[in-house]
């Protein structure tokens, strides 16, 4: 717990959640902490250092979501929409901006809703996690009266009143609840309930390279926005330019005219300043915006960039290989805005034996790794991943099978090659694992597959299909 002075009296600036469970609240008075804990524990708040690192975690939360804002004292607002897709979900979005924060110790607790005081109040106060559309009431309701961001004077008046929870304060009647405790009350518990709308204004760093367009009358076509677009990213390149660096990741921030916010976010596979391509990036996701009654500024940031020194893009006898690998950036690029740039690798050979580890995915553009496949070991050309169970016969243990049912279908094998076996990594934590009998078959109807027997037949083992051959 910190403490500091206000006024003549030391109060509490921050607490953590077991002195929370104990009645320690933000805001007490130091000595009557003291008299519910005895041996509390207390040191001086540096509130220039925690403001320091607040705006240092939001910095670093921006690889998550254009739209960051420091919520202090101790806070993050995060506007996930349209990037959550980026992540697979909201739920794995969540797990993973936790995980990583909690690894570089930090105690943390996050929540996602329809509005921004509901994942407040569900991430201090409830149980964290994602909130379903729709049920921000019935996720808020039960809630202490603690998670609507009131005054510390009027939580304790509501709590003389018995009134406990949100619930029992949404009971009550509007006119009297203004007129008693003001209209900031009834307003933090609109903005919890989603009733009334809470703007985030986004931390954009100064050093990051920005280039930003107001109007004085607001656009919402659709020509208007592209044209725009186009502008911004010229004015954005040159900055580049003159810094030599290209963009990895581009946000691209609508502010409408009733204050509310839309963002959409792209990759690129490798640096670039090319305007036109990089504003084409956005051509289909723009369509996704909504204008409402009319944009009135747009912003366009560079939240991700590399060093890009200037190359020759013209010379007599460009060779075709080199003249391909140029094009093949921008086809990446436009992949990557359709269907996202975690959807778009190539894979490449790791040396391992065990098959299901020979691959891994890479970037789409990444340096070759040096790795290569076995020459002698032939592969199927397709994996199953897991491999599926087949029943099979073979004539003796150490056979290939005479014929297997596969997917409720009977093979009957024509030729057959092997085995070959496997056997367990145990520098991979493979010690539990049986060896494998590989066979290469193939059946009277033409098909080639890659099965094998996990045990010899007498120890029970089992017939499994793990790939195809061409």
């Amino acid at each position: 717990m910190t403490v500091h002075t206000v006024g003549s009296r030391r109060v509490v600036r921050a607490a953590c959640a077991a002195a929370q469970e104990t009645g320690l609240h933000v805001g007490m008075a130091l000595a009557q902490a003291q008299a519910l804990v005895p041996n509390l524990h207390a040191v001086e708040a540096a509130p220039d250092e925690d403001e320091a690192s607040l705006r240092e975690l939001a910095r670093w939360a921006i690889g998550y979501s254009p739209v960051v804002a420091p919520d202090r004292p101790d806070g993050l607002w995060i506007d996930i929409a349209g990037v959550a897709h980026l992540f697979g979900s909201e739920e794995e979005l969540l797990a993973d901006l936790t995980s990583r924060i909690t690894r570089q110790g930090i105690a943390a607790k996050a929540a996602v809703a329809d509005a921004p005081g509901a994942a407040w109040a569900v991430a201090r106060y409830g149980a964290g996690g994602v909130v379903p559309t729709g049920r921000t009431v019935d996720a808020v309701a039960t809630l202490s009266i603690r998670g609507l961001r009131i005054a510390a004077d009027k939580l304790s008046a509501l709590h003389r009143l018995g009134i406990e929870r949100v619930g029992q304060l949404a009971a009550m009647p509007r006119a009297p609840l203004v007129r008693r405790f003001g209209r900031d009350v009834a307003l933090r518990l609109d903005q919890a309930l989603g009733h009334a709308f809470e703007p985030i204004t986004p931390l954009i760093p100064k050093e990051t390279p920005t280039a930003s367009c107001a109007f004085a009358e607001p656009i919402a076509r659709l020509e208007d926005l592209k044209s725009v677009l186009l502008r911004l990213a010229k004015d954005l390149c040159r900055q580049l330019e003159r810094r030599s660096e290209g963009v990895r990741r581009l946000d691209l921030l609508f502010q409408r005219v009733d204050q509310k916010s839309a963002c959409i976010r792209i990759g690129t596979a490798r640096a670039n300043r090319d305007a036109a391509h990089l504003a084409k990036l956005f051509d289909e996701r723009l369509q996704t915006i909504d204008p409402g009654f009319g944009i009135e500024e747009i912003v366009l940031v560079a939240s991700k960039v590399e060093p890009l020194t200037e190359t020759q893009t013209q010379v007599r006898g460009l060779g075709d290989a080199e003249a391909e690998e140029a094009d093949m950036g921008q086809l990446v690029d436009r992949l990557g805005a359709r269907i996202g740039m975690r959807r778009v690798y190539r894979l490449a050979p790791v040396p391992s034996l065990v098959p299901e580890r020979m691959v891994r995915r890479i970037p789409a553009l990444a340096p070759p790794t040096g790795s290569v496949w076995p020459e002698n070991l032939p592969r199927p050309t397709r994996l199953l991943n897991p491999p599926e169970p087949v029943v099979a016969t073979a004539l003796l243990p150490d056979h290939p099978p005479r014929f297997f049912v596969w997917r409720k279908v009977r093979h009957t094998v024509a030729k057959a090659d092997g085995p070959e076996r496997i056997t367990p990594e145990w520098w991979n934590g493979d010690k539990g694992s049986a060896a494998r009998d590989y066979y290469r078959v193939e059946t009277e109807q033409g098909g080639r597959f890659w099965i094998f027997r996990d045990a010899p037949t007498a120890d029970g083992g089992r017939w499994w299909m793990h790939g195809f051959f061409s």
